[in-house]
């Protein structure tokens, strides 16, 4: 009985696969209701919520909370140039793609602490920005700064949401930034935000900022859905001029 079952949802989602390949279901259109659905297929909400599992999980079908099934658009990446942190300037300026950002004072703690190099308890501000394009996210950005760094009434100043728009620094310029890249699931938190599955993978860069003394002027954790990104990195070969006149 539960192989039947499993088989069943299963060709379903192969159907509804198929109708979306053939354009008969088009991008961004919501699909019948689940009750209409599993009428049409004969089956239970059970099975039919399986099918559309599947369809979620390959990324074709998206759930959104109180208006149904829909079917997403095919992903449009964006570009995240590594070594100063930011996107292209073309993905940046893309008129549809909006940024939200909302600050909140925080104390380091633990991981932060050890990031930001400061004492635990040390009070810093933690700026959350949201990059969207209609309703897909394509980026989830928590920068940090010692609270003392933090320039006044930096929410209402257009070089920080310029900023904030392409991930750049929010801070004064640093004088050296580390970039640590890895792919790993998603926490919930970034789940939630970026509207993913938590077995989706996501490209995360840890980006530290430094100033001339070597103190931690930012801290900026990203995470980019896999599926939504391209990350590009130029290496400049620096020349060692003893070894020059040698």
């Amino acid at each position: 009985m539960t192989g039947s079952m499993r088989s069943r949802h299963l060709d379903i989602a192969d159907d509804l696969r198929q109708q979306i390949a053939a354009g008969r279901i088009l991008p961004s259109e919501r699909l019948p209701s689940e009750a209409a659905l599993a009428d049409r297929y004969g089956i239970s909400t059970v099975t039919l919520r399986r099918a559309l599992a599947v369809l979620q999980g390959e990324g074709l079908v998206e759930k959104i909370h109180g208006k149904g099934n829909f079917v997403r658009r095919p992903p449009r990446k964006i570009m995240y140039v590594g070594g100063w942190g930011t996107l292209d300037p073309w993905t940046a300026a893309e008129p549809d793609l909006r940024v939200t950002i909302r600050s909140t004072a925080v104390q380091a703690q633990a991981h932060l602490a050890t990031l930001m190099k400061v004492p635990t308890g040390s009070p810093l501000v933690q700026f959350t920005c949201l990059s969207s394009e209609g309703e897909s996210p394509h980026g989830l950005a928590r920068v940090y700064m010692p609270h003392d760094l933090v320039p006044p009434g930096v929410l209402d100043d257009t070089t920080c949401r310029e900023a904030a728009t392409r991930f750049a620094f929010l801070g004064r310029p640093p004088t050296t930034a580390r970039e640590a890249v890895s792919a790993r699931f998603p926490t919930p938190e970034e789940a939630s935000a970026l509207r993913i599955g938590d077995t989706s993978v996501v490209l995360s860069i840890t980006r530290i900022a430094t100033d001339l003394t070597g103190r931690v002027i930012e801290a900026t954790l990203l995470a980019f859905p896999g599926d939504r990104i391209d990350a590009v990195f130029t290496t400049h070969h620096v020349i060692d001029e003893r070894n020059r006149k040698g």
